[in-house]
């Protein structure tokens, strides 16, 4: 009994270190399958779809997604016009609904009590990726033709560049930038309703003009040049082909000279939606007629403040005082364009009519 009684504590010990081990190794292997599942999980966006893959590519979040965005009637559309005349790339209407699964993601992740929620119920952040993923996957594949090169066009999406740039690895981005009193004048004459725009307050709507911008300009600035790239309208539609031809550069995408004439596939290799507020826009050939039409049609009394009402605006180039501004002189055959735009202004009415969203909306010409 007295042996025994004196061997207790040691098989206690013996016991005790057992159990410590086994609990340790029981994190280590915890470890290492949470690690490898971390690095499954982003391949679960892999589409369950017939179109995911397309001459030996698979679409997956390591496809190289191109993502073009920029505060609403910044030139996105146009293009995404050029870019789907590239017989190697399809972008596509905008889907609208990409944004808003960002938007909803960001109010679970940032809301802390809504997260701690979703953490006790087993979702993980690497869980919600994948989901993420899985949805703009089907989303972007499936809304469309497939091409070698697919990208997505909904302006909001670059406010979520940064966590985009991490779910697809590969992809690159395009933030356009345009002179927010162009932008703003768009907005408010067409009466395009965008949340947190007061289309009555000419004022409000350059303040949130400047917000937006900042907020992509820094979202883009963090990806880093080799990811996302600024083009400004301006020089897009002064200079358009040295501009595609950075583009396109920037992208790996070889040089092809439809991207100049993107009018010609309006309805065949480029579909325009009539919801699209642009769409009577870009079915025009590249010209200048927009690029000043906010002169003369600003407040007064946002002109004298505008370098303080935006900011953003002497910060991106523009001259906030400028009234008219000088944007530099146009390409000849940008100005051929324009010519014929105005020789045949009847012509190219019809043609927007048919795409516009307010047939009242389209200018009519001038020129017979």
């Amino acid at each position: 009994m007295f042996m025994i009684s004196r061997r207790k504590p040691f098989y206690t010990l013996i016991f005790t270190i057992n159990i410590l081990f086994l609990i340790y190794f029981k994190k280590i292997i915890d470890k290492q399958q949470n690690d490898y599942r971390r690095q499954l999980l982003p391949l679960i966006g892999v589409l369950n779809n017939p179109m995911a893959n397309y001459k030996n590519i698979t679409f997956n979040n390591f496809s190289p997604m191109i993502f073009i965005g920029g505060v609403p009637r910044s030139g996105t559309t146009l293009m995404r016009s050029m870019m789907d005349a590239h017989p190697l790339v399809r972008c596509g209407q905008e889907t609208r609904i990409i944004p808003r699964i960002l938007f909803i993601r960001n109010r679970w992740r940032f809301d802390k009590i809504e997260w701690n929620r979703i953490l006790k119920a087993g979702i993980t952040d690497e869980i919600l990726d994948a989901a993420i993923v899985s949805f703009i996957n089907n989303i972007i594949v499936g809304h469309g033709e497939i091409a070698e090169r697919l990208c997505n066009k909904d302006p909001y999406t670059l406010k979520n560049a940064v966590y985009l740039s991490k779910l697809y690895p590969n992809s690159k981005f395009i933030l356009m930038i345009r002179d927010g009193r162009a932008t703003v004048h768009s907005i408010v004459t067409r009466q395009v309703t965008i949340t947190g725009f007061d289309l009555k307050n000419y004022t409000q709507c350059m303040e949130q003009w400047n917000y937006v911008i900042e907020t992509m300009y820094d979202q883009c600035k963090t990806i880093g040049p080799s990811r996302c790239m600024l083009v400004y309208y301006e020089k897009l539609i002064l200079h358009p082909r040295p501009t595609m031809k950075k583009v396109l550069d920037f992208l790996d995408i070889p040089w092809n000279d439809t991207v100049l004439n993107h009018e010609r596939y309006i309805g065949k290799e480029i579909l325009l939606s009539n919801l699209e507020r642009s769409s009577d826009q870009v079915v025009k050939p590249v010209n200048l007629d927009a690029l000043t039409k906010w002169v003369g049609n600003v407040p007064e009394y946002a002109l004298k403040n505008m370098a303080k009402i935006a900011p953003m605006l002497k910060f991106l180039g523009y001259d906030p005082e400028a009234n008219p501004p000088y944007y530099g002189s146009p390409d000849e055959e940008v100005l051929k364009k324009t010519e014929d735009l105005h020789l045949h202004g009847r012509k190219w009415y019809n043609k927007a009519i048919k795409v516009a969203y307010n047939v009242y909306e389209v200018e009519k010409p001038k020129y017979a």
